[in-house]
Parts: structure tokens; C-alpha cells; sequence
């Protein structure tokens, strides 16, 4: 047992891990630690401190909205201040400050406030994963990404302790104390990840190319990029198939709290204990099923992650008020599922794109997605309005379009590979 576990294909790759790819893995558990400690109460601490369900779908709306604007300047302030520095920056900004500010919120419009300035994080997601992958094999990045699941999975584990702590205090003085801490934490990784890693080879050449350059004249050269993407079927299937993942993510973040709670009737303290059920089905999903499906042609696990989310979505509405059973049986089904698509549409993101143009292309990729998202907080506040359980009917026809694209995505990567078989025997 112990000889198979260290031959494992995630241990080893583990093991052979260096440079930035290492850097960026070894400090996310300086984030993960403090963001799932508050992550299942932040909802309900809205809640308590007045914030209405619709209030709550509006901020998701109107951050999405900032996040456009930042997504579509990712691209240049990654390319003119480098990887590595623009990431160290807008860490900072993205998360430290919108943390203090929710540790002191009031109403409305503090969190309003905080999560305009947290959408900022587009800009350091954009750098951050080229300084992750642009000096990477990417026949590592299936396990590169698998581990940075990990890393958020067993941190995770921690979120028990905010349910003992609110057991204790009571909620919202609990909350803000975790935000608090969240602030510290998150600067602490920030300047971490800054002296781990080193700026990637590309970062080098398109700050070089960019030196004296006005940010909004290089906005300018996107009509290019966009040609070229328009040009690309798999990028545009990998863009679905991201909108799928980001605007059901949205809504289950901002309403599956609220629902367990004041439907099912589960206990806030309890929350945090479906986190760490989640965390340990897709840890042991990671490390037995993964690794089973690797060989397979990747629309089918992706097919059938879909299928697995749209159930669990379907078993989540069918649950009877109180029962932890069917509840956890919900969670099992989308956290094998996740395990599965996650870091598999992380892969397509990477390969799909030209490595020249990673920065601009995928922030373009990031506006287009959150401009498709951003109404579907709005419209979900609207929804668990009438009833708590339609934000999660939406999830199902949205699961079902990502079983179309998986399908339509095997499709494009048999012709591609079709054509490139001829263009060999030329």
C-alpha cells in the first residue's frame, strides 16, 4: 500500500515539481486556509447583517460587471508589468483590502464596496496562471493543476473550526475576526509568491515589446487577437465550456448556504461540515479515479462530469427538509464530477491558446465569460426570491449545455487531428 501510494502518478509528479509551477503550489494553502474558513458563512453573514437575497445577487451581478473591465486590461498590465509583479499587486489589492473591508461591514454597502475592489482579482487570475504555465511541460499540467485542487481540498479540512468558533461567539463576530484573519493570510501568500518565483520567459520578451507602450494603445492590437480566436472552434468551445463552469459556480456560491439552511433547515454550524465532506470525495477521486480515466478520449470523463453535476443538482432540489443523507449523496455526485472537468477544462484553457499571446488572449477569454455570467447572479436573487430551489433548476439546463459542448468538443478534436494526420502524409 504504501509502495503504491508513493508510486502514484500525483505523488510523483509531485515530487518532480520545481520552479514556478512549485512556487505557485506550495503557497496556495496561505490562501486556502483563511478562504474556507469564512466561505460558508459568507452569504449568511450578509444575511444577518441585513442583506437581502436579491441584494446578494445584485453584488454578484455588479462585480461580475467590474470584472469585464478588469479581465479585458488583464491582459496588457500582465504583458507591460510582467508575470510575476503584477500578480504580487493586485494580490494585495484583490483580497487583502476587500477583506478588511467585509471584516467591518455594516450593510449592503460595504460588501458592494468590497466586492468591486475583490474584482480586481481578474487581473492578478490572469497573471498568475501564465506565471504558472508558460515555463511548464504541458504534459505535467493535467497533475499541476490536479494539485493545486488538492492544495484548496485539504485546507479545507480547517473549516470545521469556523463552526466551533461560531458555536462559540455567535456568527457575525466570528466572520469578522475570520475576515481579519483572511486579510493577514492573504498577504502573507502574496509576498511568498513573489520571492519563490522568477519571471517567466515569455513575461521577459512581452515586456520588452511593450516597454513605453500605452496600456490603451495596446488595447488597440485586440482586433487582431480577436480575428485569430474567432478562427479557433476549440478556443470558442473552451470559452462555453468555462461560462457553463463559471456562471454555475456563481450561483451555487451565492445561494447553496442559503438553501440548505432555510429550506433543508440544516444548522449554520453544520456547513462547514458538507466542505469537508466535499474536500474527501474529491481527494479520493484525485487519487483512485483520476488517474483510471486518464487514458480515455477526453469527451467522454468530460460528458460524464456534466451528467454527474446535473444530478447532483437534481438530488439537492428532491432532498427532504433535514436530511444530512441525501444531502451528502448531492455532494459526493458534484464533488466527483468537479474533480474531473476542473482541472481538464484547466488544460484546454492552456493548449487551446497561442503561447505568444496567452495574456491578451486569455483575458479576452475572461471578458467574454464574465460578461455571459455577470446576469446570472441577478437572475438567480431573483429566483431563490420565489423559490429557493430554482437558482439550482437554472444549474440543470446550464449542465446540460455543457454536455453539448463536451460532445461538440470530442467532435473539433477529431477533425483536427484528421487534418493534421494529412498535412504529415504532404
Amino acid at each position: 500500500m504504501k509502495n503504491a501510494l508513493k508510486n502514484h502518478p500525483l505523488i510523483l509528479s509531485l515530487k518532480k515539481l520545481k520552479g514556478n509551477a512549485r512556487g505557485c503550489i506550495i503557497t496556495e494553502p496561505l490562501f486556502g486556509i483563511p478562504y474556507f474558513l469564512y466561505l460558508p458563512y459568507a452569504s449568511i453573514y450578509m444575511v444577518a447583517l441585513g442583506v437581502s437575497d436579491e441584494q446578494i445577487g445584485l453584488i454578484a451581478s455588479i462585480s461580475w460587471g467590474f470584472q469585464v473591465v478588469f479581465a479585458l486590461f488583464s491582459g496588457v498590465i500582465t504583458d507591460k508589468l510582467g508575470r510575476r509583479k503584477t500578480t504580487l499587486l493586485f494580490d494585495l489589492v484583490s483580497f487583502s483590502i476587500p477583506s478588511l473591508i467585509s471584516a467591518i461591514a455594516q450593510n449592503f454597502w460595504f460588501f458592494l464596496i468590497a466586492g468591486m475592489i475583490n474584482s480586481l482579482w481578474r487581473i492578478v487570475h490572469n497573471s498568475w496562471s501564465c506565471l504558472l504555465v508558460e515555463d511548464t511541460d504541458p504534459d505535467e499540467l493535467v497533475e499541476i493543476y490536479s494539485w493545486l485542487y488538492i492544495a484548496g481540498l485539504l485546507v479545507a479540512f480547517f473549516a470545521p473550526l469556523a463552526g466551533l468558533l461560531i458555536k462559540r461567539f455567535t456568527l457575525i463576530p466570528t466572520i469578522r475576526g475570520l475576515y481579519f484573519f483572511a486579510a493577514f493570510m492573504f498577504t502573507v501568500k502574496a509576498i511568498a509568491t513573489y520571492f519563490l518565483t522568477q519571471e517567466t520567459e515569455q513575461g521577459k520578451i512581452r515586456m520588452k515589446e511593450t516597454q513605453g507602450q500605452s496600456i490603451f494603445v495596446a488595447l488597440t492590437e485586440y482586433k487582431a487577437v480577436i480575428r485569430g480566436m474567432l478562427r479557433t472552434p476549440q478556443t470558442l468551445i473552451t470559452i462555453g465550456v468555462m461560462l457553463v463552469l463559471s456562471a454555475t459556480g456563481l450561483i451555487t456560491g451565492s445561494f447553496w448556504g442559503i438553501l440548505v439552511t432555510e429550506k433543508l433547515h440544516i444548522a449554520d454550524q453544520n456547513l462547514a461540515l458538507f466542505q469537508v465532506i466535499r474536500s474527501i470525495f474529491m481527494l479520493l477521486f484525485f487519487f483512485i479515479g483520476l488517474p483510471r480515466i486518464r487514458s480515455l478520449p477526453f469527451k467522454i470523463p468530460m460528458i460524464v462530469s456534466f451528467l454527474g453535476l446535473l444530478f447532483s443538482q437534481f438530488v439537492l432540489i428532491i432532498a427532504p427538509s433535514g436530511s444530512y443523507l441525501v444531502l451528502v449523496l448531492s455532494i459526493a455526485l458534484e464533488a466527483c464530477s468537479y474533480a474531473t472537468v476542473g482541472p481538464l477544462v484547466d488544460k484546454m484553457t492552456v493548449v487551446t491558446v497561442d503561447a505568444k499571446e496567452r495574456a491578451r488572449i486569455q483575458s479576452l477569454m475572461y471578458v467574454v465569460v464574465i460578461l455571459l455570467t455577470s446576469p446570472f447572479g441577478w437572475i438567480a436573487g431573483k429566483l431563490s426570491s420565489i423559490n429557493k430551489t430554482l437558482p439550482f433548476v437554472l444549474n440543470i439546463g446550464l449542465y446540460f449545455l455543457g454536455v453539448g459542448l463536451a460532445l461538440l468538443a470530442g467532435k473539433v478534436a477529431v477533425e483536427k487531428g484528421k487534418h493534421q494526420k494529412a498535412d504529415q502524409a504532404l
